[in-house]
This record gives structure tokens, sequence and C-alpha cells, in this order.
């Protein structure tokens, strides 16, 4: 059975909003993950600096002193 136009004009609607709801969705999470990315990035950063600085022993790499940390526990 043909459909009439009205409810193709429903089903073309519905479907614009659709893909408008998943382009902002895809916006926000990509958002997301970028700032999410730079936050662990920079937090890395600054705990690589403070084991370098403090935490290592003679000779020992930033991720030597992580490891030996880590045991410590």
């Amino acid at each position: 059975m043909a459909k009439s136009k009205v409810v193709k004009s429903v089903e073309n609607v519905a479907d614009n909003v659709t893909k408008g709801y998943e382009k902002i969705e895809n916006a926000v999470v990509g958002g997301y993950k970028k700032v999410e990315k730079t936050v662990v990035e920079g937090y890395e950063r600054i705990e690589d600096a403070f084991v370098d600085r403090y935490l290592t022993r003679d000779g020992e790499s930033v991720e030597e002193a992580k490891k030996r940390l880590k045991n410590k526990e």
C-alpha cells in the first residue's frame, strides 16, 4: 500500500531531526574527548616532572622510578 504524502513528510522530518541530533551528539562527545585528552596529558607532564625532580635516584629514569614506587605499595 502506498504511503500518503503526510506520512512521507513526517518520516522525512523525523529523519532530519535524528540526523541533526546525531551531529550535535558527535560534536559534544568529540569536544569532551579533546578536553579529556588535554587534561590527562597535562597531568602526566606534571606528574613526570615531579617524579623526575623529587623521586628519582641517581641515573634512574622517570619510568623506572614510577615502577619502583608502585611496587613499594
